[in-house]
């Protein structure tokens, strides 16, 4: 970088008294002082993407987190530009105030953006679709125990990563209600590479803003309706469809990115090749979960409606196109949409379905499958149409994202189209990109890593971090580690009372959970067994007890009231545990205010023990693992999801697991009492007793009583315990213990069980996983 040059630019772009610019001023004007830099490479990667064979991921989220280091760290100007500010008496660590692109929730929107990261490294034409959300999701407080939810207007002082491209808008019809999908790119800059991919996210828009008559006539509401209406469909991430009108709020969503970002493909292909009839030769569309298969009717009305294909060569073209990532195990979250809902809204899609599903039967009986395996996979049954089978029927590949869920996806929820179709079957066990998750937001780890290796050429392959075993009994480096664990800790605690305004002692274990908030991912498990020891300490029963930080960070959709009601109970638990001369010096509970993408990269690196410890069977992956394990942390798990090939890669000795495992409920769930458990333990019956006891309050809210029901007793969908937390419970607790009891007996030899689960996460980089989609399944090259 020529860094007269890019002072001249960036000062040019900032008040005169530039020691006066707020952070907001200062990253404007670094986004745009680095987007012209480098727009002439966005440029020509743009080009070389469309005059080959490329990939498209279309993904409701987005999880970009904050861009501004990231964008410096690939582009290899990070210390350049942090010399620059210096010189000119500014801080580039100011730029920590600027918030997080709100464009997604968890695991799947985060993993869509590693995704994106990967392919640009690895010189891949990838390009990611999805929804440019006003608000995202929420913004999240926690007052007196409970969640708040408030908007997340992430681009209110403007947002120099993304350019306006309203030359390719495209207008979205729906029944009653045409709105305009405007374009706003976002840069994917590689690491060490000319490639950059394009991030594309659809804003909606009205075609008609403002009705001067109707305002003239003062009906000014209406005067605006319009507007209000369409800018509904991009205003906040998954809406909540407990009513009618969520519901269809959430489809026009799908349908909106859908549609929009089908056009932009087919617009691009017949500006440069004349013609769709090679479309399939040229586009590969990857569907990341259920949220994007309307999709696939969609591309096959374009190419009817608008293109004259029959339908029979538009869905030809259709399965060579398409390939569907299933994300989860569970029948409640493989999307249906009633079929009245569908026809009211989208009546062509929806005559287009009913011409998928019979073309999907009649192949059946072509084929000589029986009815009942006819019935079970057919689109539409009753009065639902089911997205995951018409995204197994027209897709070329279908993948799991972990070597136990793509095995449960053959074996049980998708096992009939398996049986059918073993062929389009694969595994993609998810990975993360080691830019981000390492030498971003661990960079004195990232220097030792160097050092020791000779190179940063790790930063691409992350696999030679296996190179670093040898180490694993070198007393000067797994000090020099401790030491360093011990500092991002520091860090963690400051930056905890900063934001949260919570004292958090760095020289407790931290002990760390962090995902999204999900019955199945059982955090109330963990809040249970901090309660147990708690009981523990006061009975005597358990001595000795080393010093831990508990950390959560989670955020619960506003509708799931459950969920609301598992915060309560996390931050109830903190209470008595603080409040208690016994234990506030033993125990602490911290459930950090709004997690996000940027508090996640001070939290991994924090981390002394990564908490996994969701059903066995019911995570499909997890990444949250992934990127602990990077950065040094041992897992407290069961075997589920990548838990199962962590352990396989660093050693189950240098690891935690407990709990029953996959093969062990299907024997168990049949005759699984809850209440027996309940009735024999005195300790689990104690703590679980606990929400309807008076020992914690919810408010008067009745949500404790609930939770207590549905453990007991099952409650409205589910068995009594569905994801069997009391049965597991007992050895969590006693794994715990163990945990951290080692950790306190020899902190060298724990230290030696981080270092080697960090020597063994090579096989978990997103680029692994990219570059096997690339070969496998997309059929695009460098």
């Amino acid at each position: 970088m020529d860094k007269e040059l890019f002072i001249e630019k960036f000062t040019g772009k900032l008040p005169k008294d530039i020691k006066s610019a707020s952070p907001q001023q200062l990253h404007d004007a670094l986004g745009k002082t680095v987007m012209e830099m480098f727009a002439d490479r966005w440029d020509n990667a743009r080009q070389q993407h469309l005059s080959k064979r490329r990939a498209a991921y279309l993904s409701m989220e987005f999880l970009v987190g904050r861009a501004v280091y990231n964008n410096l760290l690939v582009l290899g100007i990070y210390d350049e530009v942090d010399e620059a500010f210096r010189e000119l008496g500014i801080d580039l660590a100011s730029l920590e105030e600027i918030e997080d692109a709100a464009l997604g929730n968890g695991g799947l929107g985060r993993l869509a953006a590693c995704f994106l990261d990967s392919a640009a490294t690895l010189a891949l034409p990838l390009d990611g679709y999805g929804i440019r959300y006003k608000y995202g999701l929420f913004k999240q407080s926690i007052e007196d125990g409970f969640q708040k939810e408030d908007i997340d207007d992430w681009t209110r002082y403007g947002d120099p990563w993304s350019v306006r491209c309203d030359e390719d808008t495209v207008l979205i019809e729906y029944s009653g209600q045409t709105v305009k999908a405007v374009p706003y790119d976002m840069p994917v800059f590689g690491f060490r590479t000319e490639n950059v991919g394009t991030l594309r996210l659809w804003q909606a828009e009205p075609v008609k803003e403002f009705d001067f008559d109707l305002f003239n006539k003062q009906d000014y509401l209406e005067a605006s309706r319009e507007k209000i209406y369409a800018e509904d469909i991009s205003r906040v991430l998954y809406p909540n469809d407990d009513t009618d009108e969520g519901k269809k709020l959430r489809l026009k969503q799908q349908y909106f990115f859908s549609c929009a970002s089908l056009t932009d493909i087919i617009r691009k292909h017949k500006a440069r090749f004349g013609t769709l009839e090679n479309l399939a030769d040229y586009i590969s569309v990857q569907l990341n979960d259920t949220h994007p298969v309307i999709s696939i009717p969609e591309l096959i009305r374009q190419l009817v409606d608008n293109e004259g294909f029959t339908f029979e060569k538009a869905l030809e073209m259709a399965k060579k196109i398409f390939n569907y990532t299933n994300h989860t195990v569970m029948q409640e979250a493989l999307e249906k949409w009633r079929t009245d809902l569908v026809e009211e809204l989208l009546p062509r899609i929806y005559s287009i379905i009913i011409q998928i599903n019979e073309a999907l039967i009649a192949d059946m009986y072509a084929a000589g499958v029986q009815k009942e395996k006819t019935d079970r996979i057919k689109i539409i049954k009753g009065d639902l149409i089911h997205m995951a089978d018409m995204a197994c029927y027209a897709s070329s590949h279908i993948n799991g994202v972990a070597e136990i869920h793509t095995q449960i996806l053959k074996d049980s929820v998708l096992a009939d189209w398996f049986s059918l179709a073993p062929e389009k079957f694969r595994n993609e066990t998810n990975g993360i990109t080691q830019r981000r998750w390492i030498a971003l937001c661990n960079r004195e780890l990232s220097s030792l890593i160097t050092e020791l290796l000779g190179d940063d050429n790790w930063i691409n392959v992350l696999d030679r971090l296996r190179e670093l075993v040898k180490f694993a009994d070198d007393e000067n480096v797994l000090r020099r580690f401790i030491d360093i664990k011990q500092g991002k800790k520091q860090q963690l605690a400051d930056f905890i009372k900063a934001h949260d305004g919570i004292d958090t002692d760095a020289n407790t274990v931290f002990d760390i959970q962090i995902k999204r908030l999900h019955e199945y991912k059982r955090q109330l498990l963990n809040a249970f067994s901090i309660l147990w020891i708690y009981y523990g300490i006061k009975d005597g029963s358990i001595q000795d007890f080393t010093p831990t930080t508990f950390i959560f960070g989670a955020k619960s959709a506003p509708g799931y009231r459950r969920a609301k009601a598992i915060i309560k109970f996390i931050n109830e638990v903190g209470r008595i545990v603080s409040s208690d001369p016994d234990t506030r010096d033993l125990i602490k509970v911290v459930f950090v205010q709004n997690y996000n993408v940027s508090y996640a990269e001070k939290l991994v690196a924090a981390a002394d023990v990564s908490e996994q410890i969701s059903t066995a069977g019911t995570e499909a992956s997890g990444t949250g693992n992934m990127k602990l394990m990077l950065n040094g942390a041992v897992t407290l798990g069961t075997f589920d999801g990548a838990n199962i090939e962590i352990v396989q890669e660093a050693g189950e000795e240098n690891n935690y697991i407990f709990g029953a495992r996959v093969e062990d409920l299907e024997k168990i769930v049949p005759e699984y009492d809850s209440r027996s458990i309940f009735a024999n333990d005195p300790m689990v019956k104690k703590v679980v007793s606990s929400l309807i006891d008076g020992t914690v309050s919810d408010g008067g809210s009745g949500d404790f009583r609930e939770l207590y029901t549905a453990l007991l007793d099952g409650a409205s969908w589910h068995a009594p315990d569905h994801y069997y937390l009391l049965g597991d419970m007992r050895d969590y607790v006693e794994t715990k213990l163990r945990c951290i009891k080692d950790y306190s007996a020899d902190r060298h030899a724990f230290a030696r069980k981080q270092w080697l689960n960090m020597c063994n996460s090579g096989k978990f980089s997103s680029d692994r996983t990219i570059a096997d989609y690339a070969a496998n399944i997309w059929g695009i090259k460098q």
